[in-house]
């Protein structure tokens, strides 16, 4: 199989404090949506390298959320949490997204963003869009200098690795 010339687009608006990222993935939708649904997908994919995720809680629903640390090689923990607010099945979920502590206690000095992704099909692959808002143009500049683009470029080249192994 061809693989795809894959999108990846990561647009910043200063105006709105947000970032939309949009990509393509080579896989149909309900397994991309278990990919970023289902916890033992997510610790396979969702960091960048050379990290490792580890989930320690996870409770999808509106209402409940998701508790994980990304691991780096020495054992250096960074814990997140995910806090999902509407679900509606293989289309899209909105979610909180924070910097916490092994607890779930979050970090108020970093920024927390909204989370809207969406998922639609097209003949060869699943489109995946996502729109992160933030509270204010610093917390935006925070993430940016904090590296967002570059791990999520990562990240994602790793769900891409694990679609493969699908096939």
């Amino acid at each position: 199989m061809m693989k795809a010339e894959l999108q990846f687009d990561f647009l910043v608006n200063k105006e709105k404090n947000t970032i939309t990222i949009k990509r393509e993935f080579a896989a149909k939708r309900s397994l991309v949506w278990d990919c970023y649904t289902k916890s033992e997908l997510l610790d396979r994919w969702f960091a960048p390298k050379p990290l490792t995720t580890k989930t320690s809680f996870m409770d999808f629903r509106a209402g409940g959320y998701w508790l994980y640390a990304m691991v780096e090689p020495n054992g250096q923990e960074y814990w997140g949490r995910m806090d999902y607010q509407t679900i509606s099945p293989i289309d899209n979920y909105t979610a909180l997204d924070g910097f916490c502590d092994d607890t779930g206690a979050l970090n108020p000095a970093l920024p927390r963003s909204r989370w809207d992704v969406t998922f639609s099909e097209a003949a060869t692959y699943t489109l995946v869009e996502t729109v992160v808002s933030y509270a204010s143009a610093e917390a935006l500049q925070q993430v940016i200098q904090m590296g967002l683009k570059e791990g999520l470029a990562s990240t994602l080249e790793r769900l891409d690795e694990l679609l493969a192994t699908f096939n």
